[in-house]
């Protein structure tokens, strides 16, 4: 993009000259309780709620507060780049936006409007097998920018084969894996309400548009949803997936693999040695596991674990641009962002995603230079340091 990231910041102060003000707060950590004020509590508690009591997503914040950014002086940062290489293509930046399933419940633009905020600025877009939307519909939305499909490994062999032929001829680049979700964990903001979006039909638009789903209904979906919606719980995800299943994946797609939800090192290496071009570490935002490592304190140990062997990305937990900075200082290529944009599509559809995109790198943009960094390239773990507990 011509100029830099920062250069939002001016944007905004020179309509102010005209008496115009952001529709959304710049401190993107605001806006998840503007969302809870404008939602009901079965939607906000869906997309903000975590496992058990929180206290992993609880542990994700501490552990990205605990380091701290040591800046430097005199060092040239006038003319910045904030482009990289992720899985073999080149980003203006060292973000994609994450897979979030179900986002008609947030907003009615949904998946598309998110999808076509990102493509605006170039920032890949990860779609959820979860969409409230079919795959190929997210896809021309986003015209020929770059996309991602995440994928939910579902028991049925022909509905995964389906899936990943699709997402393939529908321009999907990359394939995200979703290894913690094999079983939904125990999450009592959705409990409280019994909420659900799945057994009402929404999300499950990839599967109810399938043709090798629809093959193992006995009635089409609209006569029978609710047979439709059995059946899609029924096959969704299949704890009994193990390492070896993996090379069924790299026999149905061609393109680079991803594994998200990898915390230990061996994880990590296990991967590699599968021949997957890339892993997430992730904690999935503290939706999966009360009381797991923070999603930050692992990613050293595992990005010190595969070294080039692999892309290195990382979520959960990131909110604020020196977020970012610190994840590429603890090891990771770049970083998947979630609920923020969400907060941003529930509050302002398309115009808030876009908002939300643009607050986040002119952040990182700025943090980088005042932090004496014209890329992300030359940020590593001596720029940090571990504040006292």
């Amino acid at each position: 993009m011509a100029g830099h990231w920062a250069d939002f910041q001016y944007e905004i102060y020179l309509n102010g000259m005209t008496g115009a003000v952001p529709r959304l707060p710049t401190d993107l950590t605001r806006l998840e309780q503007l969302t809870e004020q404008r939602l009901g509590p079965g939607p906000i508690g869906y997309v903000a709620g975590s496992a058990g009591d929180g206290s992993t997503a609880r542990a994700n914040r501490a552990a990205l507060d605990r380091h701290r950014i040591v800046p430097r002086m005199l060092r040239d940062v006038h003319e910045r780049d904030l482009s990289v290489r992720v899985l073999g293509r080149e980003l203006p930046a060292p973000l994609a936006l994450a897979p979030v399933g179900v986002l008609s419940i947030m907003h009615p633009g949904a998946e598309p409007a998110a999808a076509r905020a990102a493509a605006a600025r170039g920032v890949p877009f990860v779609l959820s097998s979860a969409s409230s939307t079919p795959m190929e519909e997210v896809a021309e939305a986003m015209g020929g920018a770059e996309r991602w499909f995440q994928l939910y490994w579902p028991k049925d062999v022909e509905v995964a084969r389906s899936f990943l032929a699709r997402a393939r001829a529908a321009g999907y680049t990359a394939l995200v894996v979703t290894l913690d979700t094999p079983l939904l964990s125990w999450r009592p903001r959705d409990l409280d309400q019994a909420y659900l979006p799945f057994l009402h039909g929404v999300g499950t638009a990839n599967y109810f548009t399938d043709p090798a789903f629809r093959a193992g209904l006995a009635k089409p979906v609209h006569e029978d949803p609710n047979a439709a919606v059995m059946h899609f719980v029924g096959m969704f995800s299949d704890p009994a997936k193990t390492w070896p299943d993996l090379a069924f994946l790299r026999e149905n797609w061609d393109g680079p693999i991803v594994l998200k939800g990898i915390l230990h090192p061996d994880d990590a290496r296990l991967a590699a040695d599968a021949g997957m071009d890339g892993v997430v570490v992730s904690n999935h935002g503290g939706r999966q596991v009360a009381g797991s490592v923070a999603a930050a304190d692992a990613l050293p140990r595992v990005a010190e674990a595969v070294g080039d062997r692999l892309d290195v990305l990382f979520d959960s937990g990131v909110r604020t641009g020196d977020d970012v900075f610190k994840a590429l200082a603890l090891g990771a290529r770049a970083v998947l962002l979630g609920r923020p944009y969400v907060y941003g599509l529930a509050l302002d559809g398309e115009a808030g995603v876009d908002h939300v995109v643009r607050c986040l790198l002119a952040e990182l943009d700025l943090t980088l230079a005042l932090s004496g960094h014209a890329g992300p390239g030359t940020v590593g773990p001596g720029d940090l340091v571990t504040a006292p507990a």
